[in-house]
C-alpha cells in the first residue's frame, strides 16, 4: 500500500465552517480528511484520534495551521513526537512546515518554543494579577454556585432519597456539581467539622 496523506481539520464551534480547511487539505493530496468541532482545549477529539490511529510508518499527517492540532505547545510537541516515533511525517500547509526536511523540523521546534514561552508569560501575568487582587482583599475565581442554605437543602434532599437527577433539575446544576456538594458534606462530617 502506498504512503497515505491523512488530513485533519478542526473548528471550535458549530457555527464555524470547516469547508476551507477541507478544501485546502484535499488540494494538497490528502487521501482522507478527518474533522472535529471542538475547542482546542478539549483533550478528547474523536476524529483526531481516528486519524492518529489510521496513520502508519511512512504516512503523513497534514493540517492547515498549527493551532488546529494542539491545545498547547506541549500538546503539539507530544503529538508530533509520537508521530515521529512511529515514522509518520507531519506537514502544516499555511506555515510551510514539513518534518521531512531538516528546516521543517527546526522551524517547528522554534515555533513550539515561542508558543510555550508566550503561554508561560500569560500564565505568569495571570498569577501576578490574582496575587495583586488578593492583596487588595479580592478573591479570584468563579463565585460559588450555591449558598450555604442551598447546600444544606441539597444534602437534606439527597438523604431523604430524592434522586440526583431531580436535585439537578431543581437547582439547575450538573451531576458532578451536586455530587461535589454531597461529598463535601460527607467529608466535613467525617473530619468532625
Amino acid at each position: 500500500m502506498t504512503n497515505q496523506r491523512i488530513g485533519y481539520g478542526r473548528v471550535s464551534t458549530a457555527d464555524q465552517n470547516l469547508s476551507s480547511q477541507e478544501d485546502a487539505l484535499k488540494a494538497v493530496g490528502c487521501d482522507r480528511v478527518f474533522t472535529d468541532t471542538f475547542t482546542g482545549t478539549k483533550k478528547d477529539r474523536p476524529e483526531l484520534n481516528k486519524a492518529l490511529d489510521m496513520l502508519r510508518d511512512g504516512d503523513t499527517l497534514v493540517i492547515t495551521r498549527l493551532d488546529r492540532l494542539g491545545r498547547s505547545a506541549k500538546d503539539l510537541l507530544e503529538i508530533v513526537t509520537g508521530l515521529e516515533e512511529r515514522g509518520v511525517e507531519f506537514e502544516v500547509i499555511e506555515q510551510s512546515i514539513d518534518t521531512k526536511t531538516p528546516e521543517g523540523k527546526l522551524f517547528f521546534t522554534i515555533i513550539s518554543g515561542f508558543a510555550e514561552f508566550e503561554r508561560e508569560i500569560m500564565r505568569s501575568r495571570t498569577m501576578d494579577g490574582l496575587a495583586a487582587a488578593r492583596a487588595r482583599g479580592r478573591l479570584g475565581g468563579r463565585p460559588p454556585k450555591f449558598t450555604a442554605k442551598q447546600k444544606t437543602q441539597i444534602v437534606r434532599l439527597y438523604k431523604d432519597g430524592v434522586h440526583v437527577s431531580e436535585i439537578m433539575e431543581m437547582f439547575s446544576a450538573a451531576r458532578p456539581t451536586i455530587y461535589k456538594v454531597i461529598n463535601e458534606a460527607k467529608s466535613s462530617k467525617s473530619s468532625g467539622a
